[in-house]
């Protein structure tokens, strides 16, 4: 019995500690913590439907987020209409985007009003800070001289 109250006072004090950082949530269903990025440069792309300039940018997102292992960068999407559920899950295979969108904006996290133009990135450093917000449509290579030009400053 005592060995069985110690095992669950360890799973507990484990829990706990996971527990501090919120979830993020994704459109697929599934969740996870921003901390499980930590180390790595993260995009959060804001994009929406009616946005040409955006569409036009998502197979460029699409390749870095296909090449996240090698170039270290992580993609993530928001919907900027705010739309939820099957009407998301829909809209994002009819766009064809293949990297994460998150359920939750994030923005508030780098204390950041909603983008005002579109698209608008947030570019996120290994350390978790805000760097830049990058306005406008991007390529995969000015997306990945943003994150080199960070670094070298």
């Amino acid at each position: 019995m005592r060995v069985a109250v110690v095992f669950l006072s360890v799973l507990m004090m484990l829990g706990c500690g996971g527990a501090s950082e919120p979830q993020v949530r994704l459109a697929d269903g599934t969740a996870t913590q921003f901390s499980h990025w930590e180390g790595r440069w993260v995009l959060i792309n804001y994009w929406a439907e009616w946005c040409a300039p955006c569409r036009e940018e998502i197979p460029e997102l699409n390749r870095l987020h296909g090449e996240r292992n090698r170039s270290g960068i992580i993609v993530l999407g928001v919907n900027y209409d705010g739309l939820r559920g099957e009407g998301l899950v829909d809209l994002i295979g009819a766009m064809g985007i293949r990297f994460p969108v998150l359920l939750d904006d994030p923005r508030e996290r780098w204390d950041q009003m909603l983008p005002s133009v579109l698209p608008s990135t947030l570019l996120i450093a290994p350390d978790g800070t805000l760097h830049d917000v990058l306005v406008g449509p991007h390529d995969y290579e000015s997306f990945t001289r943003a994150t080199q030009a960070t670094t070298a400053t």
